[in-house]
C-alpha cells in the first residue's frame, strides 16, 4: 500500500433544506455572504469548525455531517448504508458537483467519476464521440487516447453499438461504456456509485477484477449496497448513518454487520396451500432455547436442534419437511434435508393430525451473522402445504469473521524449502 494521500475529506457537512421556498432564499443569502470580502476569513474559519446543531435554519437538516477519512493510492474505500444515508451527496461533493457548508475536500491527479448512469456522457453522440469527449475531460491528448481506444472498446463488448447514439443504448450498454472509458484510462481517483448493480454478472464479475487491478495504481472510492461486492475489492468501509459516520475501519466483517442491524427482522410470512401448519417450534443450542418467532444466539460450530409441531389436513396421510438457512441478505447459504437429500417424511396421528419432528445438526459452520430459518412442507407430491419463513433468528457468534457463508476450519501444513524453482519446463 501507497502512502501517498489522493483523497482527503476533512469534517465535510453539507445541509440541505426541505421547503423550496426557503431553500431559494437561503442560497441568495449565500452567495451574497460569499461576495462579501470582509467575510472570506469568517469563511475560512466556517469551513474547519465542528458542526453545530443550532447551526440550522428552519427547515434546514443535515445531509452529511462532520464525515472525514484519507484514501491512498492502493486502497478501495467501501462506502455503504441504507438509502439516504448521505452516500451519493458524498461523491458529489468529493466530485466538486456541489459545495460542502463545513469542512473541506482535497483531491489529487485525475479524478473519474460514475456517480449517476451514463453521466458525463451526451446521448446525442454516438459511443465513439463519447469517449473521446471523456478522455478529453480527464486531461488525456488525442496520441493518448489512440493508443488505448481498442482497447476500451474491447472491455465494454459493445462494438458493434460503438457508432450508434448513446440514445438508444441500454442502460446495461452505457454502464459498459462508461466504466470502460475510465478503468482503461486508469485516472488517479475513481468515484463509483451503484452503477455494478446494472448488466449481467459475467461483466460485473469482470469490472470487480478490473477495480481490483486498478487499486494498485489508483484510490478508488466504491458506493455499493451488495456486501459480498465489499468483501470483493474493498480494503476499507465506512458506514453512513443518517448523514454521520457509524463505523469507519478495515475490519470489513463489522462494518457490513453493523450495516445490516440498521435494518428491521421484518415480520414472518406464511404462504402455501394451508393444508399443513406449523403449530409449534423450539428451537436448542446447549442450554439456551427460543420459540417460535424468537431469536437464539449461538457461538460457531455448535451443535442445533430443533422440534417441529405439524399439523396436516384430514385428508393427508404424511407429509415432507425440510428447513432452509437466509443470510442477512436473503439469500441461501444453507439447506437442511435427511440422510437421503430429500425432505424428511413423517406421519401424523389419526387424533389430532400432529406430527413431532426432530431435527440435529452437528457443529454447525455457519459465518458469524444473523440468519433466518423457513419451514417448509411438503405434500408427496412436491406441492408446497406450508411454507413459514421467519419461522425463528438465530444470530451466530464467532471469533473470525468473513465475508463466506461458512467457514472451515482445517489443518493445515508447510515445508520449508531452500529454493524455490518452477515445474514448468523450459522450451
Amino acid at each position: 500500500m501507497s502512502e501517498e494521500v489522493l483523497i482527503k475529506a476533512e469534517h465535510v457537512s453539507k445541509k440541505f433544506c426541505r421547503s423550496l421556498r426557503r431553500s431559494l432564499v437561503y442560497g441568495v443569502q449565500g452567495v451574497l455572504h460569499s461576495l462579501n470580502p470582509f467575510s472570506a476569513a469568517q469563511q475560512e474559519r466556517d469551513l474547519i469548525r465542528p458542526v453545530l446543531d443550532q447551526e440550522l435554519r428552519r427547515d434546514e437538516f443535515w445531509s452529511l455531517r462532520d464525515v472525514s477519512f484519507e484514501v491512498r493510492r492502493g486502497d478501495c474505500l467501501g462506502l455503504i448504508g441504507h438509502n439516504g444515508a448521505g452516500k451519493s451527496t458524498l461523491l458529489k461533493v468529493l466530485n466538486g458537483l456541489i459545495r460542502p457548508d463545513r469542512g473541506r475536500v482535497t483531491m489529487r491527479g485525475r479524478v473519474g467519476a460514475m456517480i449517476e448512469l451514463g453521466a458525463g456522457f451526451s446521448p446525442l453522440l454516438t459511443g465513439r464521440e463519447n469517449i473521446y469527449n471523456q478522455a478529453a475531460l480527464l486531461g488525456f491528448s488525442a496520441a493518448d487516447l489512440k493508443s488505448r481506444f481498442d482497447a476500451i472498446v474491447e472491455f465494454s463488448e459493445i462494438e458493434h453499438a460503438i457508432d450508434m447514439p448513446l440514445q438508444n443504448y441500454s442502460s446495461g450498454m452505457k454502464i459498459r461504456l462508461g466504466f470502460s472509458v475510465f478503468s482503461q484510462l486508469e485516472p488517479d481517483v475513481l468515484l463509483i456509485d451503484e452503477v455494478l448493480a446494472v448488466g449481467d454478472v459475467g461483466f460485473r464479475m469482470k469490472c470487480l477484477n478490473k477495480m481490483s487491478e486498478l487499486m494498485n495504481r489508483c484510490a478508488v472510492i466504491f458506493v455499493t449496497h451488495t456486501m459480498p461486492q465489499v468483501f470483493r475489492v474493498c480494503s476499507e468501509v465506512v458506514l453512513l448513518h443518517r448523514g454521520s459516520v457509524a463505523y469507519q475501519g478495515r475490519d470489513l466483517a463489522t462494518g457490513v454487520g453493523r450495516y445490516f442491524d440498521e435494518f428491521s427482522s421484518g415480520e414472518q410470512t406464511v404462504t402455501g396451500s394451508g393444508e399443513a401448519t406449523v403449530v409449534g417450534l423450539q428451537v436448542s443450542c446447549g442450554k439456551v432455547t427460543a420459540h417460535l418467532h424468537e431469536t437464539l444466539e449461538m457461538p460457531f460450530g455448535s451443535d442445533l436442534s430443533v422440534q417441529l409441531r405439524i399439523q396436516l389436513r384430514s385428508d393427508l396421510p404424511r407429509g415432507r419437511v425440510q428447513l432452509l438457512f437466509w443470510n442477512a441478505e436473503l439469500l441461501p447459504v444453507l439447506d437442511v434435508m435427511d440422510t437421503d437429500l430429500q425432505g424428511y417424511v413423517f406421519d401424523v396421528s389419526s387424533s389430532d393430525r400432529c406430527a413431532d419432528v426432530d431435527v440435529r445438526m452437528q457443529r454447525l459452520l455457519l459465518n458469524a451473522g444473523k440468519y433466518t430459518a423457513s419451514v417448509i412442507v411438503l405434500s408427496e407430491d412436491n406441492r408446497v402445504l406450508c411454507r413459514h419463513d421467519r419461522a425463528f433468528e438465530m444470530t451466530v457468534v464467532a471469533a473470525c469473521a468473513s465475508g463466506a457463508s461458512m467457514i472451515l476450519p482445517a489443518l493445515w501444513d508447510s515445508k520449508p524449502q531452500a529454493t524455490c524453482s518452477s515445474t514448468e519446463k523450459e522450451d
